[in-house]
């Protein structure tokens, strides 16, 4: 089976590999660094399924052009398919297969990380250290310990931040269409008003639907503590980012970690770093000193890599043996 693998990096490459030799009939992975667009469709010429990740553009034109060259699955190297329009890929016949849980403790970490780093403010330390500046001045964090962190979400990655956070004596608070009695043997769930009124700091950790896209908005940022922490690993498009950079320059939000944005798809997997941003919301958002911004590196790790390589192998032998795929997002 011939399979085009878009948006392809080194490290794609390198787990994708190691997982293909693993194969007792290795499958014919054609890499190709451009993303998946109307554009570069036809890259897929020839074969019998793709592989995308979270910003190529998998919509009902794409879709249609991928079935008109015989394309017959969409394999996601990744959770969330809000990239995928699953109506047209139903009426098309296609399967669609995702990874859906992979290392939820390595995002679970960087979620940790972010919030460490803003609160103690080690990455302004570091850079004034290297400076020979070792004042203290401006560096003034608080204790976690008896903070109270509002986690939406409480899914597996949710859970993996409880779980740490519970083990430096944090309040939680949990809010999720779904309950987990694992979160609820740590923490309380509580609607997401509340939860967002009585936090210090608020991680957002579930999947981008058409019901949820900004569900961090000006109303709601309005709920939170004045001087609270809000914290983004999930999905750009929770947070309206407008409204955001709104709450920072009035001082009410006190500081911002996102691992992902909104429009990151021209910027986020790519060197910009000789090129002029013409993005001025994303560009205003880096003025702030209390913003830390990361890129969409939450499940960057060598286990997580190795598991999204062998959960999508998993995948192609579905499709390959005319097996039902228990990954499906939906079934052909």
């Amino acid at each position: 089976m011939k399979i085009a693998v878009f948006s392809t990096h080194t490290y794609d490459k390198t787990f994708l590999d190691e997982a293909n030799q693993r194969e007792p009939a290795p499958f014919d992975l054609i890499y190709q660094e451009a993303g998946l667009s109307l554009q570069t469709v036809a890259f897929a010429q020839g074969c019998d399924a793709i592989c995308v990740f979270v910003n190529d553009v998998v919509n009902a034109p794409v879709l249609e052009a991928l079935h008109g060259l015989g394309v017959k699955g969409v394999f996601l190297r990744c959770a969330g398919f809000n990239n995928v329009d699953i109506d047209a890929a139903q009426k098309l016949g296609l399967l669609v297969a995702r990874v859906p849980a992979y290392a939820p403790e390595a995002v679970a970490e960087h979620t940790i990380a972010l919030i460490l780093t803003l609160n103690r403010h080690t990455h302004r330390a570091y850079n004034r250290v290297r400076e020979g500046n070792f004042m203290l001045s401006g560096l003034l964090g608080m204790t976690l310990q008896g903070k109270t962190v509002g986690i939406i979400g409480t899914g597996k990655i949710g859970l993996a931040v409880a779980k740490i956070l519970n083990g430096f004596g944090c309040r939680l608070l949990g809010f999720d269409p779904t309950p987990s009695p694992e979160f609820t043997a740590i923490g309380e769930m509580a609607d997401l008003d509340s939860l967002l009124a009585r936090s210090h700091i608020v991680t957002l950790h579930c999947p981008l639907s058409e019901h949820n896209r900004h569900m961090i908005n000006s109303k709601k940022l309005g709920l939170m503590k004045p001087g609270a922490m809000l914290i983004n690993t999930s999905r750009g498009a929770l947070v309206d980012t407008r409204a955001v950079i709104l709450a920072l320059k009035s001082r009410h939000l006190g500081s911002l970690g996102i691992d992902v944005y909104e429009e990151e798809s021209g910027l986020f997997f790519h060197d910009r770093s000789s090129d002029i941003i013409d993005d001025d919301v994303f560009q205003r958002l880096m003025t702030f000193p209390n913003v830390l911004v990361t890129g969409h590196q939450g499940f960057f790790t060598t286990e997580a890599l190795r598991e999204i390589a062998d959960v999508t192998f998993e995948n192609f032998n579905c499709l390959a043996n005319g097996r039902s795929c228990p990954n499906a997002v939906l079934k052909a």
